[in-house]
């Protein structure tokens, strides 16, 4: 966290060039907006699932937090889809509104699923209020012309951070810890295609690196759905 104590860190505007512009269909961007639609059909699947069978999947108490995780998961994918129609710091304050709300619902599962389901309800609405405060904060700071992301940064990175280290000193109490492992793997595979976005356009010219990006992001509450249906079908 000394990251903190740091100078304010703006918004790169160069953040918001992306490798792939093509229009299609009339739509700018339009193979990086697409590529959300997996996280609508997932993330309105699984809020679906969790509504009606958490009570069976789910530790007690802790259908909340899977709540909260798809429906982050739902708006990510209209916030994404907003913001690469359009790609700006005001567009991007959706996207990273809902990538909060995912984010929170998600590090509640974990705290929930190997350490306490207790401790999970309690720092779901407190992860989820820092997490659009940090979303506010850099707004306001950018519009001010100061910008300053490291709360966001802080918010959206640590919990990922702490995750492994829960996954590898601690037990579920319920299913099986290989399925968290694979929703790690898919994140950490998409921040790698994210990263490098430019050259795997440029290499294959069909998809760019921020496309996949979003597909392996899928992935994430994709497993964790499959996981769901695992612990119901046994």
């Amino acid at each position: 966290m000394g990251f903190l104590l740091t100078s304010p860190v703006p918004q790169d505007p160069t953040y918001h060039e992306f490798a792939d512009s093509r229009t299609l269909l009339g739509l700018d961007n339009f193979w990086n907006v697409a590529s959300n639609i997996p996280f609508l059909i997932v993330g309105i699947w699984g809020l679906v699932y969790a509504r009606r069978h958490g009570d069976q999947v789910c530790p007690t108490g802790l259908q909340v937090a899977y709540i909260a995780f798809f429906v982050g998961i739902s708006l990510t994918a209209l916030g994404s889809g907003h913001y690469h129609a359009n790609p700006a710091n005001e567009s991007l304050v959706w996207d990273r509104l809902a990538m909060t709300v995912g984010f929170a619902g998600l590090f509640s599962i974990i705290v929930g699923e190997f350490v306490s389901v207790r401790a999970a309800r309690r720092i779901l609405v407190p992860l989820l209020v820092a997490g659009i405060a940090s979303v506010a904060y850099w707004a306001v700071t950018e519009a001010n012309g100061d910008g300053d992301l490291r709360a966001y940064a802080a918010v959206q990175f640590l919990p990922m951070l702490l995750i492994p280290i829960i996954l590898l000193v601690c037990t579920p109490s319920v299913g099986a810890k290989k399925y968290f492992w694979l929703m790690l793997l898919f994140y950490v595979l998409a921040k790698v295609f994210e990263f490098f976005d430019a050259a795997v356009f440029a290499a294959g010219g069909l998809l760019s690196g921020h496309t996949l990006k979003h597909l392996f992001a899928a992935g994430t509450p994709a497993t964790m759905l499959y996981a769901l249906s695992a612990r119901r079908a046994h």
